[in-house]
Order: C-alpha cells, then structure tokens, then sequence
C-alpha cells in the first residue's frame, strides 16, 4: 500500500542562519534526525548561507547544504513543496525577508515552488507560552550546580538585532527566566553581544560588555546565559561572548562568571520544533 500523502508531502528541511563552524552544522543536523523521528517523517538539515564553506572532512565527510541550491535541487527533481521549519527564536529579517525574496526569484523558473514557514519557536504576542524560557532556566540551573554558584547573577544575552521585533522576544524570554528562577539568581537582565551604532539601535542595550562593569555584574557570581541555538562563533568554546566575559574578569579580579550551555542540546528543544512544525502544515505558502 502506498505511503500516506500526508508522510510523503511537503518536504521538510530545518533550517538554520548558517555558521562556519563544524559544530554548529553537526548540531543542526542531530536536531535534524531527532525531530525526523519525533515527526515521523523525514528531515533535512539545511543551513540559509554559509555552511557550504566547511570542510566536509570536519563534518562526518558529508557537505553541509544551504538552501538556495537545496531548492534548486528539489525544484529539478519535481519537488515542489517545501515546508521551512525555523531553528530561529524569532522573526528574523532573514525569514522575513531574504527567504521570501528568493523564493519569488525561483519561482521565475519553478512557478509551482510552493514553500511554507512554520512559526518561530518564540511569540512574543503569546507570553503564556514560556518553554524556551523553560529550557534557558534549566540550562542556568545546571551551570550553577557545575560550578557551584549560589544564587548568582544572570546575564541573558542575544548576538543583538536590527529589528524591534526580535529584541522583543529576547525581553520576552528574560523576563520569564526571571520569574521561573525566582530567588535562584539575584538578578536576571538581558542583554545584547553587539549592535549597530546608531541611536534607532539603542534598544539593544545594556551590551553584555558594558553590563559586565555594573556594580551587579561586576562582582561576584555571574551566569552568562547564552540565547544561542549552535554553537557559532559567538557561543562556541572560545568565542566572542567568552572573549567578552574573559576581558570583564580582568577587569574585574572579584567578578567570576560561568556560561550555560547552547539550547540547541537541550533535550526540550524537540517537542518545540515538533510542534512548530506540525503547526507550519496549515500556514499559507509564500506569496
């Protein structure tokens, strides 16, 4: 009998913004093969840009693919309908723009290209959802036991956005982690890697830099709790944010400070994507 329509179709690829670190590329691709088998269904791991330019050597000799040439394969093997889970906390400008750009740039070759977005794995419209915030608590609590803390202080921090939309469910996600944590910490505050210079920028502030010299976070015992899902450059083992925290504990000889682990290993992460997945099958394609 043949395979249920529902199993066969759309292809489903997660995707993420893409790294040039092997880590981050392995990690997607375990996210890949658990949500596969959460979902009963098969799929495929692929980055926006970037990830092409690994080593295959680094990762388990097989290249790493992003996505304008994944659709161009799909599209010339008659495969066209796409369904994008997102490995993104919110609306990047990368999914919101740059993908439904190229689709339509496609589309001039494959007008039957029919590609969905499901939902990103944070609303900021739906605060009462708050299982990423789970998820970043937990992460917190466990660097606290391995490095024997008491009720430090937690640091939040995102790489920092152009837009209002995504530093909304950054504010988001800390202000749950604050009120899941409790008196865990004695302070939790979000904060930004980097930004743009400019003054329309400014809500990506505190910098993690300059938090790391406020009398809360320049003493004592302090969480960085990394919103990242791979391990990239910025939240890989010697990355920026470390780089950032290591010349803050220079300044600051009183200061110690500990770094979660990224939540892309969370064990949590799954039934997320599951579900946003499950979700993004009744969302309209990309016009």
């Amino acid at each position: 009998m043949p395979n249920s329509p529902a199993i066969l179709a759309p292809t489903v690829l997660l995707v993420d913004n893409g790294s040039l670190e092997p880590a981050a590329t392995l990690t997607l691709r375990n996210l890949a093969r658990q949500l596969a088998q959460a979902a009963n269904r098969p799929v495929r791991p692929v980055s926006l840009l970037h990830s092409s330019a690994i080593d295959p050597a680094l990762i388990e000799n097989i290249p790493a693919e992003i996505l304008e040439p994944t659709f161009r394969e799909l599209a010339g093997k008659g495969i066209l309908d796409i369904l994008i889970v997102p490995l993104f906390f919110g609306p990047s400008g990368a999914l919101t723009d740059y993908l439904p750009e190229r689709v339509r740039h496609l589309r001039k070759q494959w007008p039957d290209l029919r590609v969905i977005i499901a939902p990103c794995l944070v609303d900021a419209n739906n605060p009462t959802d708050n299982r990423m915030a789970i998820l970043l608590a937990d992460r917190v609590r466990e660097c606290a036991k391995k490095n024997n803390f008491l009720r430090p202080a937690v640091a939040v921090v995102d790489h920092g956005t152009p837009l209002r939309s995504v530093n909304a469910v950054r504010e988001l996600i800390a202000k749950q982690t604050r009120e899941i944590l409790g008196d865990f910490a004695r302070g939790v505050t979000a904060c930004s890697m980097e930004r743009r210079p400019e003054p329309e920028y400014d809500f990506n502030e505190p910098l993690l830099e300059k938090l790391l010299d406020t009398p809360d976070f320049s003493t004592g015992e302090v969480i960085v709790a990394k919103m990242f899902l791979l391990p990239g450059r910025h939240a890989g083992p010697g990355g920026d944010i470390e780089k950032i925290t290591h010349a803050a504990q220079l300044r600051h000889p009183g200061l110690k400070i500990a770094h979660t682990e990224v939540l892309g290993s969370h064990p949590g992460l799954v039934a997320i994507l599951r579900e946003r997945l499950e979700l993004g099958l009744a969302n309209e394609p990309i016009q």
